[in-house]
């Protein structure tokens, strides 16, 4: 059995940028899930959000995106954790407290 994964151009455009806008809008010093983002942004999966971020993320603040354990992807695990702590959001073992840094959007 393999798997597929969606690229970004397999994402409808309207998508991409509720991801997009919805990682753009977490605040300094706030950590969000792939899972949380999925779930604003009206995305099937949190692996969605990794593609997009993944293939078209450079500009947003997508340091601030966690896995749901409070982890950083093992690659990006330095240089995320380097600039959380910028911003004052501490690791510990290099996993976020959610708890605390959790990011909550305002709902309109």
């Amino acid at each position: 059995m393999s798997v597929v994964l969606a690229t970004v151009s397999d994402v409808d455009e309207e998508l991409h940028e509720r991801v997009r806008d919805t990682v753009a809008a977490i605040t300094e010093g706030s950590v969000a899930t792939y899972g949380d983002i999925a779930a604003l942004a009206g995305a099937s999966t949190p692996r969605l959000v990794g593609r997009v971020l993944g293939e078209d993320g450079h500009d947003l603040p997508w340091h601030r995106v966690l896995r749901a354990d409070g982890t950083p992807a093992k690659h990006l695990r330095e240089e995320q954790c380097a600039r959380l702590l910028a911003e004052g959001v501490m690791s510990r073992n290099g996993r976020v407290d959610l708890t605390r840094y959790r990011w909550r959007p305002e709902r309109g």
